[in-house]
């Protein structure tokens, strides 16, 4: 690249040290790595198929039964494995989460959130405190899971992770967060959410939806909510965000440029702008995420197979629906209307399909060819 990643996030007025939090940091001491190893509803990825413990009887997180599509080989993405800046854990994974009733001190009513419901128990995480860790893993509803965020991509995304915690493998994929699982040290590119290197190789993680959305509006929605507090047993400058700002945007949130070059260029969107994106066994399609809240009904096609985005209004967030029969669905002032009847938005009948917020580029990068509903 011709502007290193510190005069970049200087230029974009980044204003913390690099290896205090998010993907990058200075890796004057980066050893390589160790090489031995939903809001509640249908969209929660491929049926399991896994057990809990790899062929060599160790611990391994649960894993779908069948892979989540892929663009690229396995080799040419493994050949794309950068270093971060920090070394392995460089950045730690929250292990022990504590929960509050009351939102903490430096969370305003308009920053982002990260929400979860799994079975009536909803729970919130602030992108002020992931932004230093990236990774917690959590237990909700007495099931164990990954919330995963990376700041470079900007997508939240989360993982059942069976009897195995994830952390953060210091290396990125298109920019994107690369985890490891501590059972077997396979990594994972968030995003892609199958494993690249390592025992797991080619299998795809469990996958549940997080919604992006704000504290105030996520408190109104979900009253009964708990929160993630400060409380994380690490020092970290939380309210300072190394990358910018969210509220408003600002600095590498709003700017054109990007710390890595991606996989793929693609000038169909600004390369920041927010798609809604879902992929499947068989393709991807993205929604841009502005258009989809103020139009409130979008469609588009997947591997010829059509598919339908509407918008939550009260969460300002979007759902994808696979349409094979391209039923109409109409927005509504009570919801969504489909052959006379009326549906919320994360609950039409057709079947859902897993999708998370991710910024054009990376999305485009991994997708190259995913159709774009903007």
């Amino acid at each position: 690249m011709g502007l290193s990643r510190r005069r970049l996030l200087a230029t974009l007025g980044a204003g913390v040290t690099l290896g205090s939090a998010g993907c990058v940091g200075d890796d004057s001491s980066n050893p390589e790595p160790d090489r031995a190893g939903s809001a509640s509803g249908s969209d929660t990825g491929p049926s399991a198929a896994s057990t809990a413990t790899d062929q060599r009887g160790g611990p391994r997180p649960p894993t779908a039964d069948s892979r989540l599509y892929l663009e690229y080989e396995i080799e040419t993405l493994e050949e794309n494995i950068v270093s971060g800046g920090v070394p392995k854990d460089g950045i730690p994974a929250i292990d022990d989460p504590r929960f509050s009733d009351t939102p903490p001190d430096g969370l305003a009513r308009d920053d982002p959130v990260f929400g979860v419901v799994r079975d009536g128990e909803a729970k919130a995480y602030p992108q002020y405190i992931l932004v230093h860790h990236e990774v917690v893993n959590d237990a909700i509803a007495g099931d164990s899971v990954a919330v995963t965020y990376c700041p470079l991509t900007g997508t939240a995304q989360g993982f059942a992770r069976g009897p195995v915690e994830f952390g953060v493998s210091g290396r990125l994929v298109n920019s994107n967060l690369t985890m490891y699982d501590r059972g077997t040290d396979s990594w994972w590119p968030q995003m892609l959410a199958t494993a690249i290197k390592g025992p797991l190789t080619g299998e795809s993680l469990q996958e549940f939806r997080v919604v992006w959305t704000t504290w105030d509006r996520w408190n109104a929605v979900y009253p009964e909510t708990t929160v993630l507090t400060e409380d994380t047993d690490f020092s970290r400058r939380y309210g300072v965000d190394p990358y910018g700002q969210y509220n408003g945007k600002r600095g590498y949130y709003s700017s054109t440029r990007t710390l890595f070059e991606p996989l793929q260029g693609d000038s169909r969107a600004h390369p920041k702008a927010v798609v809604i994106g879902t992929r499947t066994e068989t393709g991807a399609v993205a929604f841009d995420k502005e258009t989809l809240l103020s139009q409130r009904v979008l469609t588009g096609r997947s591997d010829d197979t059509p598919y339908v985005a509407v918008a939550d209004t009260a969460l300002a967030t979007g759902y994808v629906y696979a349409n094979p029969a391209s039923v109409t669905v109409k927005a509504t002032d009570g919801g969504y209307a489909i052959d006379g009847t009326t549906h919320d938005a994360d609950s039409l009948p057709l079947a859902r399909s897993l999708a998370f917020d991710a910024m054009w580029f990376a999305w485009a990068g991994f997708y190259p060819g995913s159709a774009y509903v903007g």
